[in-house]
């Protein structure tokens, strides 16, 4: 089976101004993400989707292919992600270059290990899953979410609060990292993760949404006491 990883890096982030490639602890964001992909060693090709001249270069000089650029269809604010794939796909079989696994793996993931990709992609091969989704735990319980109206408190479940979280059913969360899908599936489907999806539990430790300059700045101190 070939199988491709697509780091999809749009330029002109507003929230935090060139977000893609802004340095994080001493390197550019999106080279944890594509350092990860290619020491694992599970993919034919590693290419970055970008609009952008400058993430490109930056992308081809830690290694990621970039052979061609993304349409301005694909690099708006309404372009959804499975649009981007589909594209990609859609260039490469121009080229003469079909996949049988893709691997969707955002560019600001610097907790990515290549373990957690290995793990992705062996339940793909092994034909245990269509596609696969990391997740994680929620740190609380979900019965014991608490809503506020009007500055009052009221409980999503006022008896759920009472019993101990130990006896309660733990629910997941996606991780927002990596998706891994059959290309078959991914196609005829339309969805990130086509027919039958397995999880991969991954610790908080090596979870981190990054959306803004606060999440960033924590982001890099998590980052900094793990290494």
């Amino acid at each position: 089976m070939k199988c491709l990883c697509v780091i999809p890096a749009r330029g002109g982030s507003k929230r935090i101004p060139h977000k893609n490639i802004k340095e994080f602890c001493g390197k550019p964001i999106i080279s944890y993400s594509i350092n990860a992909a290619l020491n694992s060693n599970v993919f034919d090709e590693v290419m970055v989707s970008t609009d952008d001249d400058t993430i490109a270069e930056v992308a081809e000089s830690f290694g990621a292919a970039v052979p061609f650029m993304r349409s301005s269809k694909t690099s708006d604010d309404y372009a959804t992600t499975m649009d981007v794939l589909a594209e990609v796909l859609a260039e490469y079989k121009k080229i003469g270059k079909e996949f049988d696994v893709l691997c969707c793996l955002y560019p600001c993931a610097p907790f990515i290990t290549t373990e957690m990709l290995t793990s992705g992609i062996k339940c793909i091969l092994d034909n245990t899953a269509d596609s696969v989704m990391p997740v994680c735990k929620y740190p609380v319980p979900v019965e014991w979410a608490i809503d506020i109206s009007q500055g009052e408190i009221k409980f999503r479940d006022s008896q759920a609060i009472l019993i101990r979280s130990q006896d309660l059913k733990p629910y997941y969360y996606d991780a927002g990292l990596c998706y891994f899908s059959k290309v078959d599936k991914l196609l005829l489907e339309g969805t990130l993760t086509p027919g039958k999806t397995v999880p991969v539990v991954l610790p908080e430790n090596q979870v981190q949404d990054i959306d803004s300059i606060e999440d960033w700045e924590f982001a890099e101190r998590k980052y900094s006491l793990l290494s």
